[in-house]
């Protein structure tokens, strides 16, 4: 094979490496904001927050790289989703603005501390749905021609992109649920513990409902499942995530610290790999595939080597921080 073939399947790799990155670390920080409202007081919250406060900031690492991946990669599909999504994308920037500058004033404020914790809610829901939506405008798939949008500004809105929204929320919900249950003790846990119970139940019923949509969304994704004994090779993904969602409920019900996070964290990279197969070849459904979006050899070439370099650098310090800050994070810690 040659470098035009393995080059976009290479960094379809990473792009999807690092958007997927971006989900998982700084959904749980998107579901602290979300969850809360149910802290039953501004101590109670800075805990929560606290319990993200050192490693938050390097979360958006992973979707700068995997935007400037894509523009780097594959230039038609960036330009085709920035024309297409712009509003979406529009909404998800300010809401992470809105939810970082909350984050930040909140501990400063003396006065206005409610304030900016209902703004570290509303950009932190805000974010989830608006990357939700977009994602399931994108698997739906976009109208084109020619490689060229022909929808206006409002094709993406629809029951699925809709549907995909609210899932996303509910689970970054999920994520820092069992996220402060890792991190967190006493009255903050019992409360955290009390939601994770309905919010594991109502994200397996979001994920059921989006698979079993996926299908009827194209033809081809219908037979990209069904035909030609496919669904004998991919059955294990759906399989894998009933025993995930099993796993999880009863890692919950006994109370497990560690474990709930980490089986949170497995059943969204089940869900991603199961859009991924739905999708594939397809950058853009459905008719535009990575070898089409894909922009010259060269350029992908010269460009993946600075991905080689940058990858494990952010790897590494991703992992020096989180393990430098792992532990409970106490009541009386403090932001500075």
């Amino acid at each position: 094979m040659d470098s035009a073939t393995v080059l976009p399947v290479v960094w379809f790799g990473i792009i999807g490496f690092g958007i997927f990155m971006y989900v998982l670390i700084d959904g749980f920080v998107l579901g602290i904001g979300i969850l809360a409202p149910f802290a039953e007081n501004d101590r109670q919250l800075d805990q929560m927050m606290n319990s993200a406060a050192p490693v938050w900031d390097g979360n958006e690492t992973w979707l700068v790289l995997g935007g400037a991946g894509l523009l780097a990669a594959f230039p038609k599909a960036y330009a085709i989703i920035l024309s297409g999504l712009y509003l979406p994308v529009l909404l998800m920037l300010i809401a992470l603005v809105l939810r970082g500058v909350s984050f930040e004033f909140r501990f400063k404020a003396q006065t206005s501390k409610r304030l900016w914790g209902i703004c570290f809610t509303v950009g932190s829901i805000a974010a989830g749905f608006a990357q939700g939506a977009m994602l399931g405008a994108i698997v739906e798939g976009m109208p084109l021609q020619g490689g060229k949008y022909l929808g206006g500004p409002f094709a993406w809105f629809s029951p699925f992109s809709m549907l995909t929204g609210a899932a996303v929320v509910f689970g970054y919900a999920l994520l820092g649920a069992t996220w402060l249950i890792m991190k967190t003790d006493g009255a903050t846990q019992t409360i955290v513990y009390a939601l994770t119970r309905p919010l594991v139940a109502i994200v397996v019923v979001f994920m059921a409902l989006v698979s079993t949509w996926l299908p009827f969304l194209s033809s081809q994704i219908m037979a990209r499942w069904f035909e030609s004994g496919n669904f004998v090779w991919l059955s294990p993904v759906p399989i894998l995530a009933l025993i995930n969602a099993v796993a999880l409920w009863r890692a919950v019900m006994r109370k497990a610290e560690v474990a709930p996070f980490m089986l949170a964290l497995s059943f969204f990279a089940l869900g991603f790999v199961g859009l991924l197969l739905g999708i594939w070849p397809n950058l853009l459904p459905p008719h535009l595939s990575i070898w089409d979006a894909a922009a010259a050899p060269s350029s992908q070439g010269f460009v993946l080597v600075g991905a080689l370099i940058i990858l494990p650098a952010v790897l590494g310090y991703t992992w020096w921080s989180y393990s430098v800050f792992r532990g409970k994070v106490t009541l009386d810690a403090g932001y500075h």
